[in-house]
């Protein structure tokens, strides 16, 4: 097995991510292709393994995508670009999958080309891994899509559903429709619709519609809705985390009892992060395409870049793909009904 991770993708390449890569080689014992820029990540790679490691390689690529390139323009101008080679590695089977934490629209849509989309999707999902009262969740869309129609729905419940079983290890993931109501007949004219295939659909565990109110109580497994809506929900989330993580650091802080309180929380604090600590899932799978490949956040640390092939190897360990393939044809039948009412 062996993961091709972009070494120049991310706001703290290459060191960051190639830390992150030696790491998972030390803890997971997997084999990593570094692509990109061969005399940078050479130099940066003596700094951490002077002897080097026979399970690290480097592809290279003599191109680097920034992040402010506009996909179209990646496409045409920078086929020599890390992030196209590494996908290209995935094609022809030299690695089973890709990580980068580069340029989001570069990577999905080089992906889409690449890699192309598994039999009976039409549009990839991203889907993210979020904390819950009770354990985690998983919310997709999360933002490659902006306009989907019903079908699409269904097809990122059980990708959502599949990647559930893979990272969060469970046998039979709920999956919820995220409305703003709980009853059948709450929403727009999409939801409603979507609402109808969910329940019909027998390869999913639908449980009905869940308001953003409750997303975080653990109501349900999987969460869906559509790019656009999940991409301001995340976003949304983000930014409560970084404004509630700074006022209690602010009030911790505020007085000596204070920092004394804070000194006997320790504990408590450190068990708190670590459950909410976004890099503990290193990585958005671009679910769909005929592959894996994993996006990471721009300000992806080491440790987070490490995770994210802990996640890799599980999905390839789980043939995600081969699972949605046949959870997609399984419900084949379901969508020609339903296309005859919408």
């Amino acid at each position: 097995m062996k993961i091709a991770i972009d070494a120049m993708g991310g706001d703290y390449a290459p060191a960051s991510i190639i830390a992150g890569a030696v790491d998972a080689v030390r803890e997971y014992g997997v084999n990593i292709i570094l692509v990109g820029q061969e005399q940078v990540i050479t130099t940066e790679l003596n700094k951490i393994l002077p002897a080097g490691d026979p399970r690290i390689s480097i592809q290279h690529a003599e191109q680097v995508v920034n992040m402010d390139d506009i996909p179209s323009q990646i496409m045409r101008g920078k086929r020599r670009s890390s992030i196209h080679i590494g996908l290209k590695l995935v094609k022809e089977g030299t690695a089973s999958a890709f990580y980068s934490a580069g340029n989001t629209g570069a990577i999905m849509a080089t992906a889409i080309l690449t890699l192309r989309t598994l039999e009976g999707i039409n549009r990839p999902a991203i889907a993210k891994v979020l904390p819950s009262v009770n354990n985690h969740f998983i919310l997709t869309d999360i933002g490659a899509n902006v306009d989907s129609k019903p079908e699409n729905y269904l097809h990122f419940a059980i990708m959502g559903s599949a990647y559930a079983k893979s990272v969060l290890h469970i046998e039979t993931p709920t999956v919820g429709l995220l409305s703003i109501g709980e009853e059948d007949v709450k929403g727009n004219e999409i939801t409603k619709n979507v609402f109808s295939l969910l329940k019909d659909c027998k390869a999913i565990n639908f449980i009905g519609n869940v308001e953003a109110k409750e997303i975080f109580k653990g109501k349900a497994d999987v969460i869906v809705c559509d790019g656009f809506v999940g991409n301001i929900a995340l976003k949304t989330t983000e930014s409560v985390a970084v404004f509630i993580a700074t006022l209690l650091k602010r009030e911790l802080s505020n007085n000596f009892l204070s920092k004394l309180g804070t000194l006997l929380m320790l504990r408590g604090l450190k068990r708190f992060k670590k459950r909410v600590n976004p890099e503990e899932y290193g990585g958005a799978p671009l679910l769909g395409v005929g592959g894996i490949c994993i996006i990471g956040h721009g300000s992806s640390s080491a440790f987070a870049v490490k995770n994210a092939v802990r996640d890799a190897i599980g999905m390839i360990n789980n043939n995600i793909n081969s699972s949605i393939e046949n959870d997609v044809k399984n419900s084949f039948n379901l969508l020609k009904d339903i296309k005859k009412e919408i």
